[in-house]
């Protein structure tokens, strides 16, 4: 089954990421396979309650996890209400199912130690993609934005003079990041390093390969693991981790929670709330210590 159109709507109307489109178009296909052996049809718009209820016992069966099947029904939830809009079918199947019951995860980020360390004791190369990648980690670190925002970054977003960066997040909305001035520093030295490329064919982005094309979400991933494993043990290594790391490390130092919220990109509070988790824990850390009772 082809999925052109729905693609395109995620992509352009959406403005979803690519790699979480690929995500959507692949559950979609995997459940169209099961639906021709199943139910000998490959519509899924006619679909009954019943009959998707018998793919998310397959699921089960399978042994995938609840998070990993609500995430394949949400994708199956999306497409139904696509084709609500469409006007291709009325009423939604998946409008009154229940996600299943999943354990919260709480992640854990990389302590303010192990950040200082990788900027500080990992060695880059005094080159052109040392300085790069350095500064990936750093502004990561510093602005909290996601993997896809920062990849997209363009010159004409970066405004050293103010010394502050303009983010382009989920539905396209814009928001403004303030950059410590070892960060501005650290932009200027990539921004001499990156000029003395003699060919950049995507010369409207920030950041480059040496061969003067965007940098990909895949390579700024590689970045942040090669980095980490050097001083952390943690098994999650991932941008998303710096993210996480920069919001919690903020509200541990008493930041207020909606510029948290703001700084993120965040549309409501309940989305910045997980990152209270370890703010929390840090604070029953200092109560402990230091309330009279408790010694």
């Amino acid at each position: 089954m082809f999925f052109k159109e729905f693609k395109d709507y995620l992509l352009h109307e959406k403005k979803y990421a690519q790699h979480t489109v690929t995500a959507y178009l692949h559950d979609l296909e995997t459940f169209s396979i099961f639906i021709q052996k199943e139910f000998q049809t490959d519509i899924i718009s006619v679909l009954s309650y019943n009959q998707i209820r018998n793919w998310i016992i397959s699921l089960v069966n399978q042994g995938l996890t609840n998070r990993t099947i609500n995430r394949k029904v949400s994708s199956l939830n999306t497409y139904y209400k696509y084709l609500q809009k469409t006007r291709t079918i009325d009423v939604n199947p998946l409008a009154t199912h229940k996600a299943l019951k999943t354990q919260k995860k709480i992640q854990v980020p990389f302590s303010e130690l192990e950040v200082s360390t990788v900027l500080n004791n990992v060695v880059f190369s005094n080159d052109f993609e040392g300085t790069r990648d350095r500064l990936i980690i750093e502004l990561f670190y510093a602005t909290g934005m996601r993997r896809t925002e920062l990849v997209n970054l363009k010159l004409s977003d970066v405004d050293l003079n103010n010394g502050v960066i303009k983010v382009l997040g989920k539905r396209n909305k814009e928001r403004y990041i303030p950059l410590i001035a070892t960060v501005s520093i650290s932009i200027g030295s990539y921004l001499n390093e990156r000029n003395s490329l003699n060919n950049i064919t995507d010369d409207s982005y920030l950041f480059v390969n040496k061969s003067g094309f965007k940098l990909n979400d895949s390579y700024v991933y590689k970045v942040v693991i090669n980095c980490f494993s050097q001083v952390s043990a943690k098994v999650k290594k991932s941008p998303h981790m710096l993210r996480h790391s920069f919001a919690t490390h903020l509200l541990n130092e008493g930041a207020n929670l909606n510029a948290v919220k703001e700084l993120l990109g965040h549309t409501s509070l309940a989305a910045t709330q997980v990152y209270t988790h370890n703010s929390i824990a840090e604070l029953k850390k200092v109560y402990q210590t230091a309330h009279p009772r408790s010694k």
